[in-house]
């Protein structure tokens, strides 16, 4: 790959720019794929929490987990999980539990299938090694200038 700067340049570089172009490429690309499938980036998360829970979640549980993610919103989320139900992927009971249908079973192996791709495809010729200290150095950064986040 050739980069855009020599490495002497790269590290007079700023990671405000850097990783907000890395974030809107990644995001970008990922709701693209998503749309093309027929559902939003937000839904992919609801539907990924109902299926993949060892134990029923409730509306709140659910909304609460994921209304910080890319500054989503309770609102948002709220309206997103509304959307997950209309379309029939999982189902709500009088309690605010969250189930999937068969029908969202069969669309989220579809989309996590998609999801796979994505990933390997964001990470061709990056090692582990080389994404574990992105990572940590990126937490850094945040630690570093008083922020704070979180990921499940």
């Amino acid at each position: 790959m050739e980069y855009s700067h020599s490495d002497a340049e790269l590290i007079k570089q700023p990671i405000g720019y850097w990783s907000w172009a890395a974030y809107k490429a990644v995001v970008t690309r990922t709701r693209g794929a998503l749309d093309e499938i027929g559902t939003t980036q937000p839904q992919w998360w609801v539907l990924a929490q109902v299926a993949r829970a060892e134990t029923v979640k409730t509306r709140d549980e659910v909304a609460r987990t994921l209304r910080g993610y890319l500054d989503t919103g309770p609102e948002a989320m709220e309206s997103e999980i509304d959307h997950t139900i209309a379309e029939g992927w999982i189902t709500e009971d009088a309690e605010g539990r969250l189930g999937i249908t068969a029908e969202g079973r069969a669309f989220y192996e579809k989309t996590a299938a998609l999801q796979d791709e994505l990933q390997a495809e964001r990470h061709a010729d990056i090692s582990d090694a080389e994404y574990l200290t992105t990572l940590k150095v990126l937490q850094r950064f945040i630690h570093n200038t008083g922020g704070n986040a979180w990921h499940h």
